[in-house]
């Protein structure tokens, strides 16, 4: 009984040491996913880390809808500079890869215009989820996130 008092008191240890090592850190950060727009639920943010097409990407929402701007979005990298995407009716597809449907209302009820389609701009990324209702870049609110508003490379952890 002894031996697994000390075991977890140990492990205790180690693991807020580590929270707190990670929050001293300039590198990375955490972040809760409170939407069921991707499948995890914490995330691990590499700042500053490069992201390529198909990677997930953190990024400063710049506000609008319900969210209030600087809160952080996670989100896969489908289109990046030089990417052409192209809308047929409500449905988007990047470089004939298809991403999906624009809504015309979130599940919130806030109206929602499609983005303008064209060749993805130097240092932007077209952003999006296999879920319906993720707000990411098939829509004009969202649209390309510049590089200006990324943090880094996001990681699943659970």
């Amino acid at each position: 009984m002894q031996a697994r008092r000390i075991y977890w008191t140990f492990c205790t240890g180690v693991f807020a040491f580590g929270l707190l090592a990670l929050a001293a850190s300039p590198w990375l950060s955490l972040s809760v996913n409170l939407s069921r727009s991707l499948p995890g639920t914490l995330y691990l943010i590499h700042k500053g880390a490069a992201v390529r097409k198909g990677e997930l990407l953190a990024f400063h929402w710049q506000g609008g809808a319900t969210y209030p701007a600087g809160t952080t979005f996670i989100k896969r990298v489908a289109g990046v500079a030089g990417d052409r995407v192209e809308r047929v009716g409500s449905g988007f597809r990047i470089e004939g890869q298809w991403i999906g449907i624009a809504k015309p209302f979130s599940k919130a009820g806030v109206a929602l215009q499609p983005a303008i389609p064209g060749v993805i701009g130097a240092g932007e990324y077209f952003v999006a989820t296999p879920n319906p209702d993720s707000l990411d870049s098939r829509y004009a609110l969202t649209g390309n996130v510049r590089q200006a508003a990324v943090i880094g490379r996001a990681y699943e952890v659970f």
